[in-house]
């Protein structure tokens, strides 16, 4: 048995097309919570992505039997470790910020059985953000509404949110939340699914 350990609806799409009989919990994770005590001990966006997910997965396979996957996101700008938008004041604050510059978008997985964890990965994309005028972030902002306020960065990739880029340079699933490919290949490697 196989459990993902979110709410994500997107990553949930991800394993369900992907072919895979996944059961779907809730891990319990406050991550408001947990992520200004990581802050505090100096943690690098890589890295709060990764116990993000470790947390989930571990607190998750704690009261679950078989393997649990947590996964968790973060924008890292220039260092700074950019949070989801509370709402789109804030979003559109952001997104001015990143006009015009880099970030990183960290995906964590770890696969954690009996309370422990058992493989993990993070992966980086790197992307661009246009130098998009004030009138488009308008339209942007109007058209995606409040939807866009669950994703990492206030971009959904998937839909008008590739717009926002000049280059990307990463994995398409790490962008979507799930280095997918990679976890994949370790639960074929663990015959959890057919070779």
């Amino acid at each position: 048995m196989i459990t993902l350990a979110s709410t994500s609806a997107a990553r949930r799409a991800l394993l369900t097309h992907a072919g895979l009989d996944v059961a779907f919990a809730n891990p319990g994770v406050d991550e408001a919570a947990v992520k200004p005590s990581l802050l505090a001990d100096n943690m690098r966006p890589r890295d709060i992505a990764d116990a993000l997910a470790e947390l989930k997965a571990v607190k998750l396979s704690r009261r679950t039997a078989g393997l649990v996957i947590g996964a968790d996101q973060t924008v890292d700008l220039g260092g700074e470790l950019i949070d989801k938008a509370p709402d789109l004041a804030t979003l559109r604050s952001t997104l001015t910020a990143m006009r015009g510059r880099d970030h990183k978008l960290h995906s964590a997985v770890v696969v954690a059985e009996n309370g422990q964890p058992v493989w993990r990965l993070v992966k980086t994309a790197r992307l661009t953000v246009r130098s998009f005028s004030d009138e488009w972030l308008d339209a942007y902002m109007a058209a995606c509404g409040e939807q866009v306020l669950s994703a990492a960065g206030g971009y959904h990739l998937e839909g008008l949110g590739v717009q926002l880029f000049s280059t990307i340079d990463g994995d398409y699933f790490t962008i979507l939340g799930l280095p997918l490919v990679e976890l994949l290949d370790y639960l074929r490697l663990r015959g959890e699914i057919a070779s």
